[in-house]
């Protein structure tokens, strides 16, 4: 009788596992929710789901918080979720209860983009899917066709545009905001304002605290070299490793403020603040700020947005978005 167990072709654990069939495997990640149309019951946010583009296929999920006032215009946050570029959803558990407390201490209007991953769409697919978004989003500055999405039309105020995303989704908008500086967006649309929350930086030389034993086999080495095998100069290629002799100037950087957030536990933690050093080293004319939590690790207002830390975290990023 033939075996039925399918061999392994490669794979990146404990997050994902790719057979010699072509299917892929993820080994981790929460489960799908849907959205709350009709509000959440905790913080009251609404939610939904919609279709961005369909050539590639773009969704997002859009979130609008509980408003005393019909008419108030409210900041849009384009947010990109975490997971190594390989796991995750904006339509997970984890993403969706954290937005829903961000949105509601905040009382922004957020567009959680659910780009392609990896292995199947290998970077630079979630960089461009998120940049379409951003596009799609900053179209609707001037209503001229009716069938445009009605939250934004309403409620969105398109002089506080903000992105962020934690993690890989830190990645993503800075190097959204690295476009946004050489590029212009439709309406001539500025980014306010961007949010790096433990960002995904890293390089071939350890810094900081990070061990210099096997360094290219870390797990950060690893997850770059199996999302974007094809990246010129791999792990020192500038999307990853944004610093260094012909790199593009941070000071290009298409955002007027810049907060960057790094815990105390994080193996991401120094270059985060290696980050922040450069970007203030460039010449960027905006405003840079450095959040950092002690005590706590990687992601951990996502995991447990239930503690002090995570409150207090999240409060810093609605003081972030709401300082005029």
């Amino acid at each position: 009788m033939a075996s039925t167990v399918k061999e392994v072709a490669k794979e990146l654990l404990p997050l994902v596992r790719v057979y010699k069939d072509g299917s892929v495997e993820r080994l981790v990640g929460s489960p799908y929710v849907p959205p709350s149309p009709d509000q959440d019951p905790e913080t009251g946010v609404s939610s939904k789901d919609i279709t961005i583009s369909h050539n590639p296929v773009i969704s997002a999920r859009l979130y609008l918080p509980k408003l005393t006032q019909s008419d108030k215009k409210c900041p849009i946050l384009v947010y990109f979720h975490g997971g190594g570029f390989c796991i995750e959803s904006s339509f997970s558990f984890l993403d969706h209860r954290y937005l829903n407390a961000l949105v509601s201490q905040s009382e922004v209007v957020a567009v959680s983009v659910e780009y392609r991953l990896a292995p199947e769409h290998p970077l630079p697919a979630a960089y461009q899917d998120s940049w379409a978004a951003l596009q799609w989003v900053t179209s609707h500055k001037i209503a001229e066709d009716p069938n445009k999405e009605p939250w934004l039309l309403k409620y969105g105020d398109f002089d506080r545009v903000f992105i962020g995303g934690d993690s890989a989704g830190g990645n993503i908008a800075h190097n959204i905001a690295m476009q946004a500086g050489v590029e212009s967006l439709p309406n001539d649309v500025k980014i306010a304002g961007a949010i790096l929350s433990h960002p995904y930086f890293w390089g071939s030389r350890p810094i900081g605290s990070e061990p210099s034993d096997n360094h290219e086999k870390s797990f950060s080495c690893l997850v770059w070299e199996f999302v974007y095998p094809s990246a010129s100069g791999g792990i020192d290629n500038e999307m990853v490793n944004p610093v260094g002799p012909g790199k593009p100037s941070l000071a290009k950087l298409g955002c007027s403020r810049l907060l960057v957030c790094v815990a105390g536990k994080d193996s991401l933690r120094d270059r985060g603040i290696w980050y922040v050093d450069a970007v203030k080293e460039s010449g960027f004319e905006g405003e840079v700020e450095l959040f950092e939590v002690e005590g706590e690790d990687h992601a951990f207002h996502v995991f447990y947005p239930e503690t002090q830390s995570a409150k207090d975290m999240i409060r810093r990023l609605a003081s972030f978005i709401n300082c005029r």
